[in-house]
């Protein structure tokens, strides 16, 4: 054997981590998927319901408000709950929820179903972070997070385009029956392929476990950081369709070519965002792509009619900043918690991050208005408090640094996990 060759038995553990990470990325690409439909369905249902963007708003905010909700009480029993079999139950009511989706005859029954799809998926995706965290060295797991998380290029490239078809085809029905298919699909791989999940299981009363998630310092910090980063973005994504195609002039096709330019173009640079978390202060990383994603959302938000080629460009250089900030922030994230805590953590830090996005939706959608022609009123303003919520996101990132130093550190610099 060459010095240097990986021994079987860490070859076949590299192997059962790859096939995790495949399901896991699998899950969370229809998590993604789920909330990539609703978006471009967004005149669709206000003109087919008759209701308002604020309407419109509080739809998509049903979704993270059960999830916030139903997130926050899983997290008292999540680290007593063995992680396969938490994952598998709220994935299944995921795949039966979306089929009412489909459905619902009336615009109440969609809020109804998206809130109880929501008080599966969002809890789920928790579920997904940790199993990532349990089971990933710390030195790789900035690219770990970068496999799952590239499930979200992913829905754009190939859910956003063929979602569009479906509902201008069939109706906007169809694009729910799509997911609840492929949902149904991916739980009968990981039901029968999934490998076990080693994880470490609290002996902390239900009550006890809590209040240490709550009041834990870093925890704190931990917290706010991931719930700024989701509600910085949230307050752009459920509107960007609709500016496009009424102040833009974009067609639904342009639509389509739009997220699948930048689906593309992400799912490559999700995975060098990735190595560069490993590889350098995740800090840093952050910081620098930061920039470029308020750059690009101060021209996005007051952006016209102009050559569809420039459109793109744009268009996709903030999809590439806007994801490419989860995998050095999530590492930080995931890197400062320890184990002990992680599944009650993930579920409540996820329940924290749907209620931003919840809040996000909601205020997005009261500062923006929309004239007959479907022109929308407010998004640049929208856009310039977005930007100074990534300019917070850093101040947070800066201080979980600041009391948990090991988070951010590269694997060059002796990157050990969250001291126990």
């Amino acid at each position: 054997m060459f010095p240097f060759q990986p021994s079987p038995n860490a070859q076949s553990q590299r192997g059962r981590e790859r096939l995790l990470l495949f399901i896991l990325a699998a899950v969370h690409f229809t998590h993604c998927l789920d909330f990539m439909i609703i978006l471009p369905l967004g005149q669709d249902l206000m003109r087919g319901f008759g209701i308002t963007p604020a309407q419109f708003g509080r739809m998509t905010a049903a979704y993270s408000f059960s999830a916030a909700v139903v997130g926050f009480l899983a997290g008292f029993v999540m680290d007593k709950v063995p992680r396969r079999a938490a994952l598998l139950a709220l994935y299944a009511g995921m795949a039966i929820f979306t089929y009412a989706c489909a459905l619902a005859p009336s615009y109440a029954w969609l809020v109804l179903a998206r809130t109880m799809t929501g008080l599966c998926g969002g809890v789920a995706a928790s579920v997904v972070s940790a199993i990532v965290a349990d089971t990933v060295r710390p030195e790789r797991r900035g690219r770990a997070m970068a496999v799952v998380g590239a499930a979200f290029p992913l829905a754009q490239v190939l859910g956003m385009p063929l979602g569009l078809w479906l509902a201008d085809n069939f109706g906007w029905h169809a694009p729910f029956f799509l997911l609840g298919t492929i949902c149904t699909a991916v739980f009968s791989v990981a039901l029968f392929a999934m490998p076990p999940v080693e994880s470490v299981m609290s002996t902390a009363p239900p009550l006890a476990q809590m209040r240490a998630i709550l009041t834990h310092r870093v925890h704190i910090r931990a917290f706010a950081l991931s719930g700024m980063l989701l509600f910085a973005g949230a307050l752009l994504a459920p509107f960007m369709p609709a500016y496009m195609e009424g102040n833009c002039g974009l067609a639904k096709g342009d639509i389509s070519l739009m997220y699948f330019c930048g689906g593309v173009v992400v799912f490559f640079s999700t995975n060098l965002f990735g190595r560069l978390s490993d590889c350098f202060d995740k800090f840093r990383v952050l910081c620098a792509i930061t920039v470029f994603t308020i750059a690009s959302v101060f021209v996005i938000t007051r952006w016209e009619s102009a050559p569809l080629w420039l459109t793109l460009a744009l268009t996709t250089l903030f999809f590439v900043t806007m994801s490419g900030r989860f995998a050095p922030a999530m590492s930080m994230v995931a890197n400062s918690i320890e184990a002990r805590y992680r599944g009650g953590f993930m579920s409540v830090n996820a329940a924290g991050q749907q209620a931003s996005a919840c809040l996000a939706h909601l205020l997005a959608g009261a500062m923006i208005t929309s004239d007959a022609a479907g022109r929308l009123s407010g998004y640049g303003a929208v856009g310039i408090f977005a930007a100074l919520c990534f300019v917070m996101t850093l101040v947070l990132a800066w201080r979980l640094r600041e009391i948990a130093p090991w988070a951010a550190r590269n694997k060059a610099g002796n990157s050990v996990d969250a001291p126990g």
